[in-house]
Parts: C-alpha cells; structure tokens; sequence
C-alpha cells in the first residue's frame, strides 16, 4: 500500500529537523513540495536543501505543486478556506494516485508542525473520506515558530499557572488581550497589536525564526508597536514574502 509522512520541518532553521523526521526522509520516494510563486521560492528551495542534507541515498524525485488560489468572490472567510482546501484535496489525490506506485512513499514536508495553522491535514482527511485512493499515512511532529520564538527571545510562555491563547491576527482584540495573561499571535498581516493600548502589555516578536534572516524586537507593545510594523514591513519589500510570530503579555491579567 501507498505511504504518505506529513513531516514537520521546523521554522527555519535546519537544524530545527527532529532525527524522527530525518529517519522518515530517508524512506521517501517521492517529494510533493508546493509552490507559492517566485516571491517565496526560497521557502520552497530550503525544503530542497534539507532534503540534500539529511538524505543519504538521494534517490528520490520531487514534484512540485503550484499552489492555488483562494477565490476572492467568495465574501465568507471560512467558506473560501474550505472550498481551497477542497481545490487542494482534488488536486492532491489525483498526484497520489498518478505519481505515487503502491508499494513506494511520499511526503509533504510542513513549515513548522502539521498540527498548527496548516490544512494538509484536512486534506488528507478529504482525501481518505472520497475513497478514490488508498494509502496509509504518519505524522511526524516539528518544532514550531511558537517554541522557536520563546528560545530566542529566552523566555517561558507562560507563567506559574498561567494560561496561553494560541490566535490569529484575525481574531486579535484589545478586548481579548486583556483577558488572556499569554496570547501567542501567528498569521498577522495586519499588526494587528497595533489596537492594544494597555501600556502594561509586552510584545515578544520574532521574523524568519532561525533563519540567517532573523529579526527579534520585545518591549512595551505601546512603545515597540511602530518600529516593529516598520521592520516587518522594510522586511516584506526585501525578501518578497514575511512570516513573523508574537507574544502579547499581560501582567494585569495575571489572577492572584
């Protein structure tokens, strides 16, 4: 039967690549990497060069996947990410079946970990419930820009019997904020910390983690909010693309 590993590859730095996921890399026949377009080609070429890396026998193929768009007229966030996904299940199942023999083994190699804030999981469970193909799959944890945020900047995540909000920008409000002693925020595009005016809160923030393009800032929010909407921003011109990661802490949120 077909084998598929999701395999989480950490968040940027090569040496963030468990010894589980090399071990799965080297029993991969096929490399299913996607393509975001040429502004984030080095995301896809440092899949590549892990790959050369860690694999002792390179005697494997790549295809790659031009990533497709979300439909911009479907008004409802939620249902154009699912009707994406959908595209994405369709246009994956027919690589498993035309690309992958049956006794050989794939893989998608995940920026981070499979289990936060990526859809290939949901994929391949849209992939299995069509019935269309059939292969077993395994899930090979990776670290991810949350950890490699904290060690950075060395610091813990949360307090003595502290709570930590995992969100998006999306859903970022001053309201929550304060609320919440820890709230770790990914996916923000818009700055979204740029709302929070309680001057008590600190902002833990990090770009490229682990990579030799790395940017690190941390102090009040109300005080580091412009230079660092400025250094994401300065950093977005140069590199095409910007995948950064914060931590909101709130003192006054803390109970007694």
């Amino acid at each position: 039967m077909r084998k598929l590993y999701i395999i989480g590859i950490g968040a940027g730095n090569p040496e963030h690549v468990t010894i589980q996921a090399i071990k799965a890399m080297n029993q991969v026949d096929v490399f299913f990497v996607t393509s975001k377009g040429e502004a984030k080609n080095d995301l896809m070429q440092f899949r590549k060069d892990i790959c050369e890396r860690y694999i002792d026998e390179p005697s494997y193929r790549t295809i790659e996947i031009v990533d497709l768009e979300r439909d911009p007229s479907i008004t409802s966030y939620t249902s154009r990410v699912e009707a994406w996904h959908k595209q994405r299940a369709l246009t994956y199942e027919a690589l498993l079946k035309n690309e992958l023999q049956e006794d050989e083994c794939g893989a998608f190699l995940i920026w981070g970990d499979p289990s936060l804030y990526d859809s290939t999981l949901r994929v391949v469970d849209q992939i299995i419930s069509r019935g269309q193909v059939h292969f077993d799959y395994e899930v090979i944890p990776g670290i991810t820009s949350i950890q490699a945020l904290a060690a950075r900047h060395k610091i813990t995540l949360n307090g003595v019997g502290e709570s930590i909000c995992i969100t998006t920008g999306r859903q970022l409000s001053a309201g929550l904020v304060s609320d919440t002693e820890n709230v770790v925020v990914m996916l923000d595009g818009e700055c979204s910390f740029k709302n929070v005016l309680n001057q008590e809160v600190e902002i833990y923030w990090g770009a490229y983690i682990g990579s030799d393009k790395e940017i690190l800032l941390s102090g009040r929010v109300t005080e580091k909010a412009e230079s660092i909407e400025m250094a994401r921003s300065a950093a977005r011109e140069k590199n095409g693309w910007v995948m950064d990661t914060y931590l909101l802490r709130n003192p006054s949120a803390r109970r007694p």
